[in-house]
C-alpha cells in the first residue's frame, strides 16, 4: 500500500492559525509513525499555549483505515464536536501516519455545537492545504539466498523494480540480502530466478 504522510522531520511541527467569531484556532500538525509522536506534540502544545481554553487532538498512526493506532480527544469541549470532526478531516484525506492538536483561546462567543465542529474541521482542512507530503510504501522483508557471483545481478534485478536492499549478510555459502518487496506487489521472483539459473532461494525469516 502507498499512501501520503505527511514530510516533516521529526519532532517538528506545521502550524497554521484561523479565527471564528473572536476565537483563535492554533493548528500544529506532525508526521506521527507511532503514538507516542502525538503524545509529544500535544505535550508541547500545553506547554507553548498553558492559557489556551482547550487542546484538541486527533492522529492516525499508521496507514489510511488503520482501525487500531487512531484516536481523538474533545478536551473539555462538547462531546463530538472537536476530536472527532478533526479526525474525520484527517481520514478524509487520505493521510497516515499524521497527528494534530487543535489550541482554542476562547473569544467569547459561544458557538453552538454545530459551530464548534465547523470550526474545528476548518482549523484542519486549512492547515492540511499547506501541508508538504511525501509518499511512502508499506513493504514485507524477503530474504534471498543467491551465490557469490549473483550478488550484483540480484541487486541489479532488484533495483529495476524500485525493491530496496536493506541488510546484506555474508555466509559461507552464499549471500543473504534483505529486500523491502511492496506489500501491494504479488511476489514474482521467477524472473530473477532464470537469470540466476535456478541459484536463488526464499529463506525463512
Amino acid at each position: 500500500m502507498r499512501y501520503p504522510v505527511p514530510d516533516l522531520p521529526a519532532g517538528t511541527r506545521r502550524e497554521s492559525e484561523t479565527e471564528v467569531e473572536k476565537s483563535r484556532f492554533i493548528t500544529w500538525i506532525c508526521h506521527a509513525p507511532d503514538v507516542a509522536s502525538v503524545t509529544t506534540l500535544l505535550a508541547e502544545a500545553r506547554r507553548v499555549h498553558p492559557n489556551a481554553s482547550h487542546h484538541c487532538s486527533a492522529f492516525i498512526a499508521g496507514a489510511p483505515g488503520e482501525q487500531n493506532a487512531i484516536g481523538f480527544s474533545d478536551d473539555g469541549e462538547p462531546g463530538g464536536t472537536a476530536g472527532r470532526p478533526m479526525f474525520q478531516v484527517l481520514d478524509g484525506a487520505g493521510l497516515g501516519q499524521v497527528g494534530c492538536v487543535v489550541t482554542r483561546y476562547f473569544g467569547g462567543t459561544k458557538l453552538g455545537t454545530g459551530g464548534l465542529a465547523r470550526a474545528y474541521s476548518q482549523a484542519v482542512s486549512q492547515a492540511l492545504a499547506e501541508l508538504p507530503l511525501h509518499h511512502v510504501t508499506e513493504r514485507t522483508a524477503l530474504r534471498l539466498k543467491v551465490g557469490f557471483a549473483g550478488e550484483a545481478e540480484a541487486r541489479t534485478w532488484l533495483e529495476s523494480l524500485a525493491v530496496p536492499v536493506t541488510a546484506v549478510e555474508y555466509a559461507a555459502d552464499g549471500v543473504i540480502l534483505t529486500a523491502g518487496w511492496p506489500r501491494d506487489t504479488a511476489i514474482d521472483l521467477g524472473p530473477l530466478e532464470a537469470r540466476l539459473r535456478g541459484n536463488l532461494a526464499l529463506v525463512d525469516t
